[in-house]
């Protein structure tokens, strides 16, 4: 759907420090909502249904058209960081939690308080929490909820019936970060080395797999959004002292620690990839070529996951953690304006448009993503279910409860700047888990 790692994302973002601030944009409260919009986004999949949303919108508001552009994820964001600097930003673009606080900083997002007065949108009817995301820490809003994504597992259901594991085994996988319980049970058995031993067998050879049993995404960085968020997610850790805006951070903390020394753990079993072999690799086209029998990713990946035609595919839900629960985080995207828009009132129009359930129901449509209006997404699960597809493992934490915000913080490039190298580091065997007391440190400097 969207992402490269979150590490990336919040590297990335650095480069949008740089920027020189822009003028505030937006004409007088009489400016008339006519010409034409730009509507940036990165995701090819989701293009034809916002093709289609601009094309209903401008139906229902002739005096209004929307040019929607599609870039890929690199390119994307270094267009425009470069068109921020020259002055001829699209008017919207879909924007990332990584990325926006630094944009606010740099005054390139318009405030939508003032349409929404004017305008008032329902904000209850996004999913529990999303609206909050787009508030930022000057209390204004920046943007409306466009979507939202959890994680879950994927498997190759051929390997787990070769292997004997059920796939009600895989519905109630357990973990803590001891000894891993049946989820690195599970894990073990589903690896096998080039002589045909599992993992848990004698005389398996940990320098000569030919199946890991969890493929690696990486390691992770501040984040782990995808790598070991859902497990940290049922310890009591939380990134940060509050969320959104948190100043602390608790990368000390032994349960976090005792978390990431578990995940190094199973590289040095032979479990999983060593951390250098991945970078530059798609886990999903490793997963897909048989060489790895469980992936956890995004709900975003679904259509690639379910694309490979050689792959009996199992989808299942993370395993319950110390808490007896399941955790994922729950990320969103969102909607934003640029501040140096010349038609500030068409935007906020289109924008409005973006988060209704008119526009989101044409995303749910097409299967691809979760839409951020409840109703929406029940939809798009439905669409999911007619194509042969259970959601409900990405779909049911939600529905639970089970799921945790996406950590939003001032300075996100600099603490990534610290954590990325600090857990690379561990998960490399290079440094212990301890040593993530120190990165600790250097982040919370950032805020004294």
């Amino acid at each position: 759907m969207k992402k490269k790692t979150a590490s990336a994302i919040a590297v990335a973002a650095a480069a949008v420090l740089a920027l020189s601030a822009c003028g505030s944009g937006g004409g007088t409260s009489t400016e008339e909502a006519k010409g034409e919009l730009s509507y940036w986004l990165w995701d090819p999949s989701q293009r034809p249904a916002y093709q289609q949303c601009a094309d209903d919108f401008h139906t229902a508001n002739p005096d209004i058209t929307v040019k929607v552009t599609q870039r890929g994820w690199d390119d994307y964001w270094a267009t425009l960081t470069n068109s921020f600097v020259a002055g001829n930003a699209p008017d919207i673009f879909v924007n990332h939690l990584t990325k926006y606080p630094e944009l606010i900083k740099t005054k390139q997002l318009l405030p939508l308080d003032d349409a929404l007065k004017k305008d008032p949108v329902d904000l209850s009817i996004y999913n529990e929490g999303l609206a909050e995301l787009w508030v930022g820490e000057d209390g204004k809003r920046y943007g409306l909820p466009k979507d939202w994504d959890t994680v879950a597992i994927f498997y190759n259901k051929t390997m787990a019936a070769d292997a004997g594991i059920s796939e009600e085994q895989f519905k109630n996988l357990s973990w803590n970060p001891q000894d891993g319980g049946s989820y690195e049970k599970t894990i073990a058995h589903l690896t096998m080395d080039k002589n045909g031993n599992r993992g848990d067998e004698p005389g398996f050879d940990k320098n000569n797999v030919a199946v890991y049993g969890l493929g690696l995404n990486g390691a992770g960085g501040g984040l782990g959004q995808t790598e070991w968020s859902y497990l940290t997610g049922t310890t009591g850790w939380t990134h940060t002292d509050k969320n959104p805006w948190g100043t602390h951070f608790n990368y000390d903390d032994p349960k976090f620690q005792q978390t990431i020394a578990w995940y190094a753990g199973l590289i040095e079993k032979g479990y999983m990839p060593k951390l250098e072999t991945t970078v530059g690799a798609s886990t999903a086209d490793i997963f897909a070529a048989g060489k790895a029998a469980i992936n956890v990713n995004g709900s975003w990946t679904i259509g690639q996951y379910t694309s490979y035609k050689d792959i009996n595919l199992g989808i299942a839900p993370t395993p319950t953690g110390v808490n007896g629960k399941r955790a994922s985080m729950l990320n969103g995207l969102g909607d934003t304006i640029w501040a140096g828009t010349k038609k500030p009132a068409a935007a906020a129009k289109f924008v409005e448009y973006l988060g209704s359930a008119a526009c989101q129901d044409v995303v749910a449509s097409k299967a691809v993503v979760f839409p951020a209006v409840k109703t929406s997404a029940e939809k798009a699960a439905a669409a999911f279910q007619a194509k042969g597809v259970d959601v409900t493992p990405f779909t049911q934490p939600v529905k639970d409860g089970a799921t945790f915000l996406f950590p939003i913080a001032d300075k996100a490039p600099k603490v990534e700047g610290v954590m990325k190298p600090a857990v690379d580091a561990v998960v490399a065997g290079k440094n212990p888990a301890s040593s993530l007391t120190q990165a600790n440190e250097q982040v919370n400097a950032l805020f004294k």
